[in-house]
């Protein structure tokens, strides 16, 4: 273990820096879990799959269109806005037939999903490795209270908060969006006053998964793009929604950084067990609040 000095000197606010930068792909993604959790009570598996098509969709967008800056940007665009249309596809297909149905079959059909898109993927991408080189944009590093910080992860420390404001703008003051949140409280009331509450859903769920496609290309030039990518993503997103509060975006945010900041941190406190560290905190937070950290719409 670190000894007391380690922990204090500069390479944990180097580390401290990181792993804020990567509690922004876990809150995009979170985010949109919890809105579909909340609204449409849809324990979305598939969430993770759609997260990993966005990296793919991105690589294969950076790949045709030059490897280049221009490139780096429209992947940003097209590969949230693809997987958007497919979520559109996947409600208005499936979902929409179900859901007075119990939980148990919405669990399981959001889970055969998983096994489809990992195919689907294997078979249009391969089982290969990809990567996407950093645009060159966002090269090099910028100093940060003097310490060394890639223009990369700056730059997703400040779109994190950007996109909470814009889902919150969202959620609280656009029509459509306060709509949704009446009908996660009281569906059939909302349905009773003549709106189509099944519209609601839709644009809740492709709102949703836009923000998956929008992490999977996010995290596209950090990571190796790979088939069972989704796998430990899904599950920390799930952990962060339920610790957060379902349904609340303010609670997937404060989920997020605990998570990521306390994953981040555990690696430099204990390195071989440095995993760990969040699902503690998950556990503590749990049993101090088992209802979560904010308030449920639940």
């Amino acid at each position: 273990m670190a000894s007391l000095a380690d922990l204090f000197s500069s390479g944990t606010l180097s580390q401290f820096l990181v792993g804020l930068s990567r509690t922004t792909i876990l809150f995009i993604v979170s985010s949109g879990l919890t809105l579909i959790l909340g609204v449409l009570r849809i324990p979305n598996l598939a969430h993770g799959s759609l997260y990993m098509i966005g990296a793919f969709l991105a690589y294969s967008v950076i790949h045709f269109l030059g490897d280049g800056t221009a490139a780096f940007w429209a992947a940003l665009v097209i590969a949230p806005l693809v997987v958007a249309a497919l979520g559109f596809l996947l409600e208005r297909g499936f979902f929409s037939y179900l859901y007075e149905r119990e939980h148990l079959m919405l669990l399981l059909l959001t889970f055969s999903f998983t096994l489809i898109i990992g195919d689907l993927v294997k078979l249009v991408w391969g089982a290969e490795y990809r990567s996407v080189t950093v645009p060159r944009v966002f090269q090099g590093s910028a100093e940060v209270f003097g310490l060394p910080l890639p223009y990369y992860n700056l730059f997703l420390l400040l779109i994190g908060p950007f996109i909470a404001v814009f889902l919150w703008l969202v959620v609280n003051k656009t029509k459509m969006g306060k709509i949704a949140r009446a009908a996660a409280v009281d569906s059939e009331m909302v349905s009773a006053v003549g709106i189509n509450v099944g519209w609601v859903f839709a644009f809740t769920f492709v709102l949703g998964c836009f923000l998956a496609g929008l992490g999977g290309a996010l995290i596209a030039p950090m990571v190796n793009i790979t088939l069972g990518m989704d796998h430990s993503l899904i599950m920390e997103a799930f952990l962060i929604v339920i610790m957060g509060g379902l349904g609340n975006i303010w609670g997937a945010l404060l989920g997020s950084l605990i998570f990521g900041l306390t994953q981040s941190l555990g690696i430099l406190v204990w390195p071989q067990f440095g995993i760990v560290f969040p699902y503690l905190a998950v556990v503590a937070v749990l049993v101090v609040r088992p209802k979560g950290l904010l308030r449920s719409t639940w």
